[in-house]
């Protein structure tokens, strides 16, 4: 965007916060900065002289930005002109602290602008309004009566109610629902004992004969049971409505809140999968499974070798991307090198205008984190003037990379808050692999990464600001490459010379493999199997050759090795010789007794040999015993040519032509 075409405002929220405007135009690069306060209303006639210009305007306020849409809209409508607006929070953020002077992040958090984050890939829903309420008692038909007038109605009762009066609006039926799947605009509901309301209206309510299981579709589902979620990640699940039916307030918002199902919906394809890197399996050996033990929507299912990511399913809580060890699931919404660069230019932007302190960086998800800041903010201290927050979809998607790339650029601690009602899933992981490595690069480093698990303003205040001035450990690097090169480049800069091999915890995505080489046959089975190449032959002679950098921990050749000889052992190795192959195990290969040569190992080739010399009657003869110590080519070469030999049929016989019929 050029400078000469950008404007920003900066409101001081009734002279409740101070702002710099050399700094802020500095990192933003606008043509002018006009500072100003109560924007939002004794002074809205300013924005809307900037908002009619051909400029784009920067507002530095999020909280009033409903007003400033509703400006642009009715500036739209009346002058015929489309205002180029953008909102973006600073004072909850870094306005309301009682560290006055936080200029310096201020300008970071403005820098963000400047990113332009990659678009997410996105998938077409189509929902009908076909409706399915379930419930037990005559709350769902009054509830399936009001939604008749805009969706298509069916309610099924998990037993009967009496004196039921038939009615054209919605259908009735009854039944134990024994299994729903799918998402919005198309659920697949199977039902035990079904069966539906006679339509006659006379006499005792009654119902046709039962059916031992149905199954059938919908779009949406309201369930009124008062009973235990049919997902279990029902928040994120679209189209699956469930409250307490004796909840009157929350009844009325089910109503506006399913028909608002009913339409065409965008839905964001959260991962982007690679199933050329699944390690979740080789030949129907068990590997990798990390993703499937952790998805809480049951979006991910095994499919052979690989697996498979259902985008309708996925509700995109990136669990799935932060412990995938090979990269095969990566997060879209936004990706991560978009928050590397993020990363970077909070740093970078803070350190421009502050020398004095050093930045430490809080990751929140959009939701829960910025709810709590604002009440920080807005009744306690606000956050201190060197904690810079960045705000992450959701805090599961956070993974190890993340964490050690910000301190290898610059930041002095990271703070990650979470919700402590909401389960961690793979976080402990992450975090626990970034302790091992700040412990190895000092003492007591492992501090400087905190987990604040709250839902009270008091406790995440005190929190953040109990803390210590601590310097960096290093200076900051530039990082590239994928996760894996992120997270080598970065704890090898964290740890310098302090150690070289540093112990993960299990499931860890980096190691080695350890091999019993008194129980290894040199079968190569591992290495046939192994999805990134880490295990390698020698084509001159029997040997295992592995390079510890590709290792990701998979496990398939763990599990594929006949003799249990292979040990998984989760750690991360700075040295140089990490790169590069280096020998497992190895022996001399076994020289053919007819043509020399070399062929399989010749410790097992021993070992058959001495097994089956006078212990076994087929091999009394040592001609037989012979055909062991030869390859292919020799062995079907000697059978053939042997004068008990079943492939001997004698003399072929001669070709009979007419001839000799005359």
């Amino acid at each position: 965007m050029n400078s000469q075409n950008r404007t920003l405002l900066l409101c001081r929220c009734g002279d409740s916060m101070k702002v710099d405007s050399k700094s802020a135009k500095e990192s933003l690069k606008v043509s002018s900065v006009i500072e100003t306060d109560l924007l939002c209303t004794e002074n809205l006639p300013l924005a809307e002289k900037e908002l009619l210009s051909d400029n784009q305007v920067i507002i530095a306020c999020e909280q009033q930005a409903s007003i400033f849409k509703e400006l642009c809209n009715e500036i739209e409508f009346q002058k015929k002109i489309i205002p180029d607006l953008i909102n973006v929070d600073i004072r909850d953020r870094a306005g309301w602290t009682d560290d006055k002077n936080a200029f310096a992040k201020q300008a970071a958090l403005l820098s963000e602008i400047d990113l332009e984050s990659p678009e997410t890939p996105i998938k077409e829903i189509t929902s009908e309004g076909v409706c399915l309420i379930l419930g037990k008692d005559d709350i769902a038909l009054d509830v399936a009566l009001k939604l008749s007038d805009e969706l298509a109605v069916t309610v099924l009762l998990e037993k009967e109610l009496e004196n039921i009066t038939p009615r054209s609006e919605y259908n009735l039926c009854k039944g134990i629902v024994k299994k729903v799947s799918g998402y919005l605009g198309n659920y697949k509901i199977s039902v035990n004992e079904y069966s539906e309301l006679n339509p006659h209206g006379r006499g005792v309510t009654s119902y046709g004969t039962p059916k031992k299981e149905v199954n059938s579709e919908c779009d949406i589902i309201v369930d009124l049971r008062g009973s235990n979620s049919l997902f279990p990640n029902e928040k994120k699940k679209d189209g699956y409505l469930r409250i307490d039916p004796n909840d009157k307030i929350g009844l009325e918002k089910i109503f506006k809140e399913a028909i608002n199902f009913k339409g065409e919906f965008e839905k964001p394809v959260y991962i982007n999968f690679d199933e050329t890197k699944c390690a979740h399996s080789r030949a129907s050996r068990k590997g990798c499974t990390r993703c499937l033990d952790l998805c809480p929507a049951n979006a991910i299912t095994s499919n052979g070798d690989y697996v498979s990511v259902d985008p309708y399913i996925c509700a995109g809580c990136g669990n799935c991307s932060s412990v995938c060890p090979s990269g095969a699931a990566q997060y879209n919404d936004p990706p991560l090198d978009f928050i590397l660069e993020r990363i970077k230019k909070l740093s970078s932007t803070f350190k421009k205008y502050e020398n004095k302190i050093l930045p430490r960086l809080l990751f929140m998800d959009d939701l829960f984190g910025k709810e709590l800041i604002s009440i920080v903010a807005r009744y306690g201290r606000g956050l201190p003037a060197d904690v810079i927050p960045i705000n992450i979809p959701n805090i599961e998607m956070l993974s190890h990379a993340e964490i050690l790339a910000s301190f290898a650029c610059g930041f002095s601690e990271v703070l990650i808050l979470k919700n402590d009602n909401k389960s961690p899933i793979s976080l402990n992981l992450q975090i626990e692999i970034c302790k091992n490595i700040l412990e190895a690069s000092g003492k007591k480093n492992g501090d400087r990464l905190k987990l604040i698990e709250t839902m009270d303003p008091d406790y995440f205040e005190e929190k953040i600001y109990d803390q210590t001035r601590k310097e960096l450990i290093r200076d900051p690097i530039l990082l590239v490459g994928d996760k894996r090169e992120i997270t080598r480049t970065a704890t090898k800069a964290l740890v310098g010379e302090n150690e070289e091999v540093i112990k993960l915890p299990d499931t860890s995505p980096y190691g080695e493999i350890i091999v019993d080489t008194n129980k290894c046959t040199l079968c190569l089975a591992c290495i046939s199997l192994c999805p990134t190449n880490a295990l390698e032959d020698n084509a001159d002679k029997p040997e295992l050759n592995f390079t510890e950098n590709a290792c990701i921990q998979c496990g398939i050749c763990e599990n594929t090795c006949p003799e249990k000889a292979i040990e998984l052992n989760p750690q991360i190795n700075l040295k140089n010789d990490a790169l590069s192959q280096k020998t497992l195990h190895s022996e001399e290969p076994f020289e053919c007794i007819s043509c020399h040569r070399p062929f399989g190992v010749k410790s097992t080739i021993d070992r058959i040999v001495s097994k089956l010399e006078n212990n076994h009657w087929m091999y009394q003869d040592n001609k037989k015993l012979d055909l062991i110590k030869m390859c292919d080519d020799c062995r079907v070469n000697a059978q053939y040519h042997d004068e008990d030999s079943p492939f001997k049929y004698g003399e072929k016989p001669k070709i009979r032509t007419t001839d000799d019929y005359q």
